[in-house]
């Protein structure tokens, strides 16, 4: 705490400021982060908005300001557009498909590396937590690799060796039973190779998987710092009371790790629905735009077809729903309060 030549104290000054001179100075404090905040953040959403509302085509014509304002007619297009409630619903289904699998993947993970006879969850933990390590273009990269529609991909190659093993046992099946001809089921091989991204299912399966690989690990470390908080004192009256583990899990400790788990479901699930690079690293949305994700769509729109002014409508119609997950968050968690 400063002394002034007077001996008076920094807080007795401020002490003797009036209510009027102390908001002043708040609001000086405050305001080069608030001028930032409106640079960075407020004027870029206010200016898409602005485009969204006009007829701009390209980049070109919003500089030099060749545009003229048509309302919400861009919108009404966007609204009555296929392709736009294609790309929505596939946005929505990869969002809720990866959540599911990223929750039930992290408990489990974060489950195993809590366990008191688990040796070794030092070294464990540092290893689940190595996808985030990489920069998420080099792991999409690798992952496109991995679902290459090769006669050698690595998936492929899996199916095949899927395919050796179960004729193998069949042919092990017919050796035993002299008396007849057993062959493998043909609803049991693979038909190899398959173009995993170039059919629609099999490209939205690639984009889940590797959504997963690259979100599971920041929710495990959620959920491992929320099952460290648990009560060991409740574990052992369920114990006590004869408990086995599903229904300790059920009605203990998931409970307890409701909270971090919620919070942490909604920031990724925010984060999948923003997401672009995914699906335009492994096959830009493909094939024939069937699996376009939002902001694939609106990148296209505005980059491509070169139209700005349908894209920036795409846009804030995503920044809305962002801003939805975000209140959610709050009122869910007390984020505000600095509580998961």
């Amino acid at each position: 705490m400063g002394v002034f030549p007077s001996g008076r104290s920094t807080t007795e000054l401020v002490d003797d400021l009036n209510l009027e001179t102390r908001d002043l100075i708040g609001w000086l404090l405050v305001l080069p982060g608030l001028l930032l905040f409106s640079m960075f953040m407020i004027y870029p959403i206010a200016m898409l908005i602005y485009i969204s509302l006009t007829d701009a085509t390209t980049a070109g014509s919003v500089v030099s300001g060749e545009t003229s304002v048509v309302g919400f007619d861009n919108y009404v297009e966007l609204l009555t557009d296929w392709q736009f409630w294609n790309s929505m619903s596939i946005t929505w289904l990869y969002l809720a498909l990866s959540l599911v699998l990223k929750v039930i993947l992290a408990i489990g993970l974060a489950m195993v590396l809590t366990h008191e006879r688990v040796k070794g969850k030092r070294y464990m933990r540092a290893i689940v937590i190595i996808p985030m390590g990489f920069p998420p273009i080099f792991t999409i990269s690798i992952w496109r690799a991995m679902f290459s529609g090769a006669r050698f991909g690595p998936m492929n190659e899996f199916l095949s060796m899927y395919n050796g093993a179960v004729t193998s046992v069949t042919g092990l099946v017919d050796t035993i039973v002299f008396f007849t001809t057993v062959n493998a089921p043909q609803f049991l091989l693979a038909d190899v190779p398959i173009g995993f991204l170039s059919s629609r299912w099999t490209a939205f399966a690639a984009y889940v998987t590797t959504e997963v690989w690259l979100a599971y690990p920041f929710m495990v470390i959620i959920i491992v710092s929320a099952l460290q908080d648990v009560p060991g004192e409740l574990q052992d009256a369920a114990k006590v009371d004869g408990a086995g583990f599903f229904h300790r899990f059920v009605n203990v400790t998931f409970p307890s790790i409701k909270g971090p788990v919620i919070f942490a479901s909604i920031l990724t699930a925010a984060t999948s629905f923003q997401n672009f690079l995914i699906p335009w690293v492994l096959n830009q949305g493909g094939p024939a735009r069937q699996n376009e994700l939002i902001l694939v769509y609106g990148y296209r729109e505005a980059i491509i077809e070169n139209q700005f002014a349908l894209a920036s409508s795409i846009m804030t119609i995503a920044i809305i729903i962002i801003g939805m997950f975000m209140l959610l968050a709050v009122r869910k968690t007390n984020i505000a309060e600095g509580a998961a």
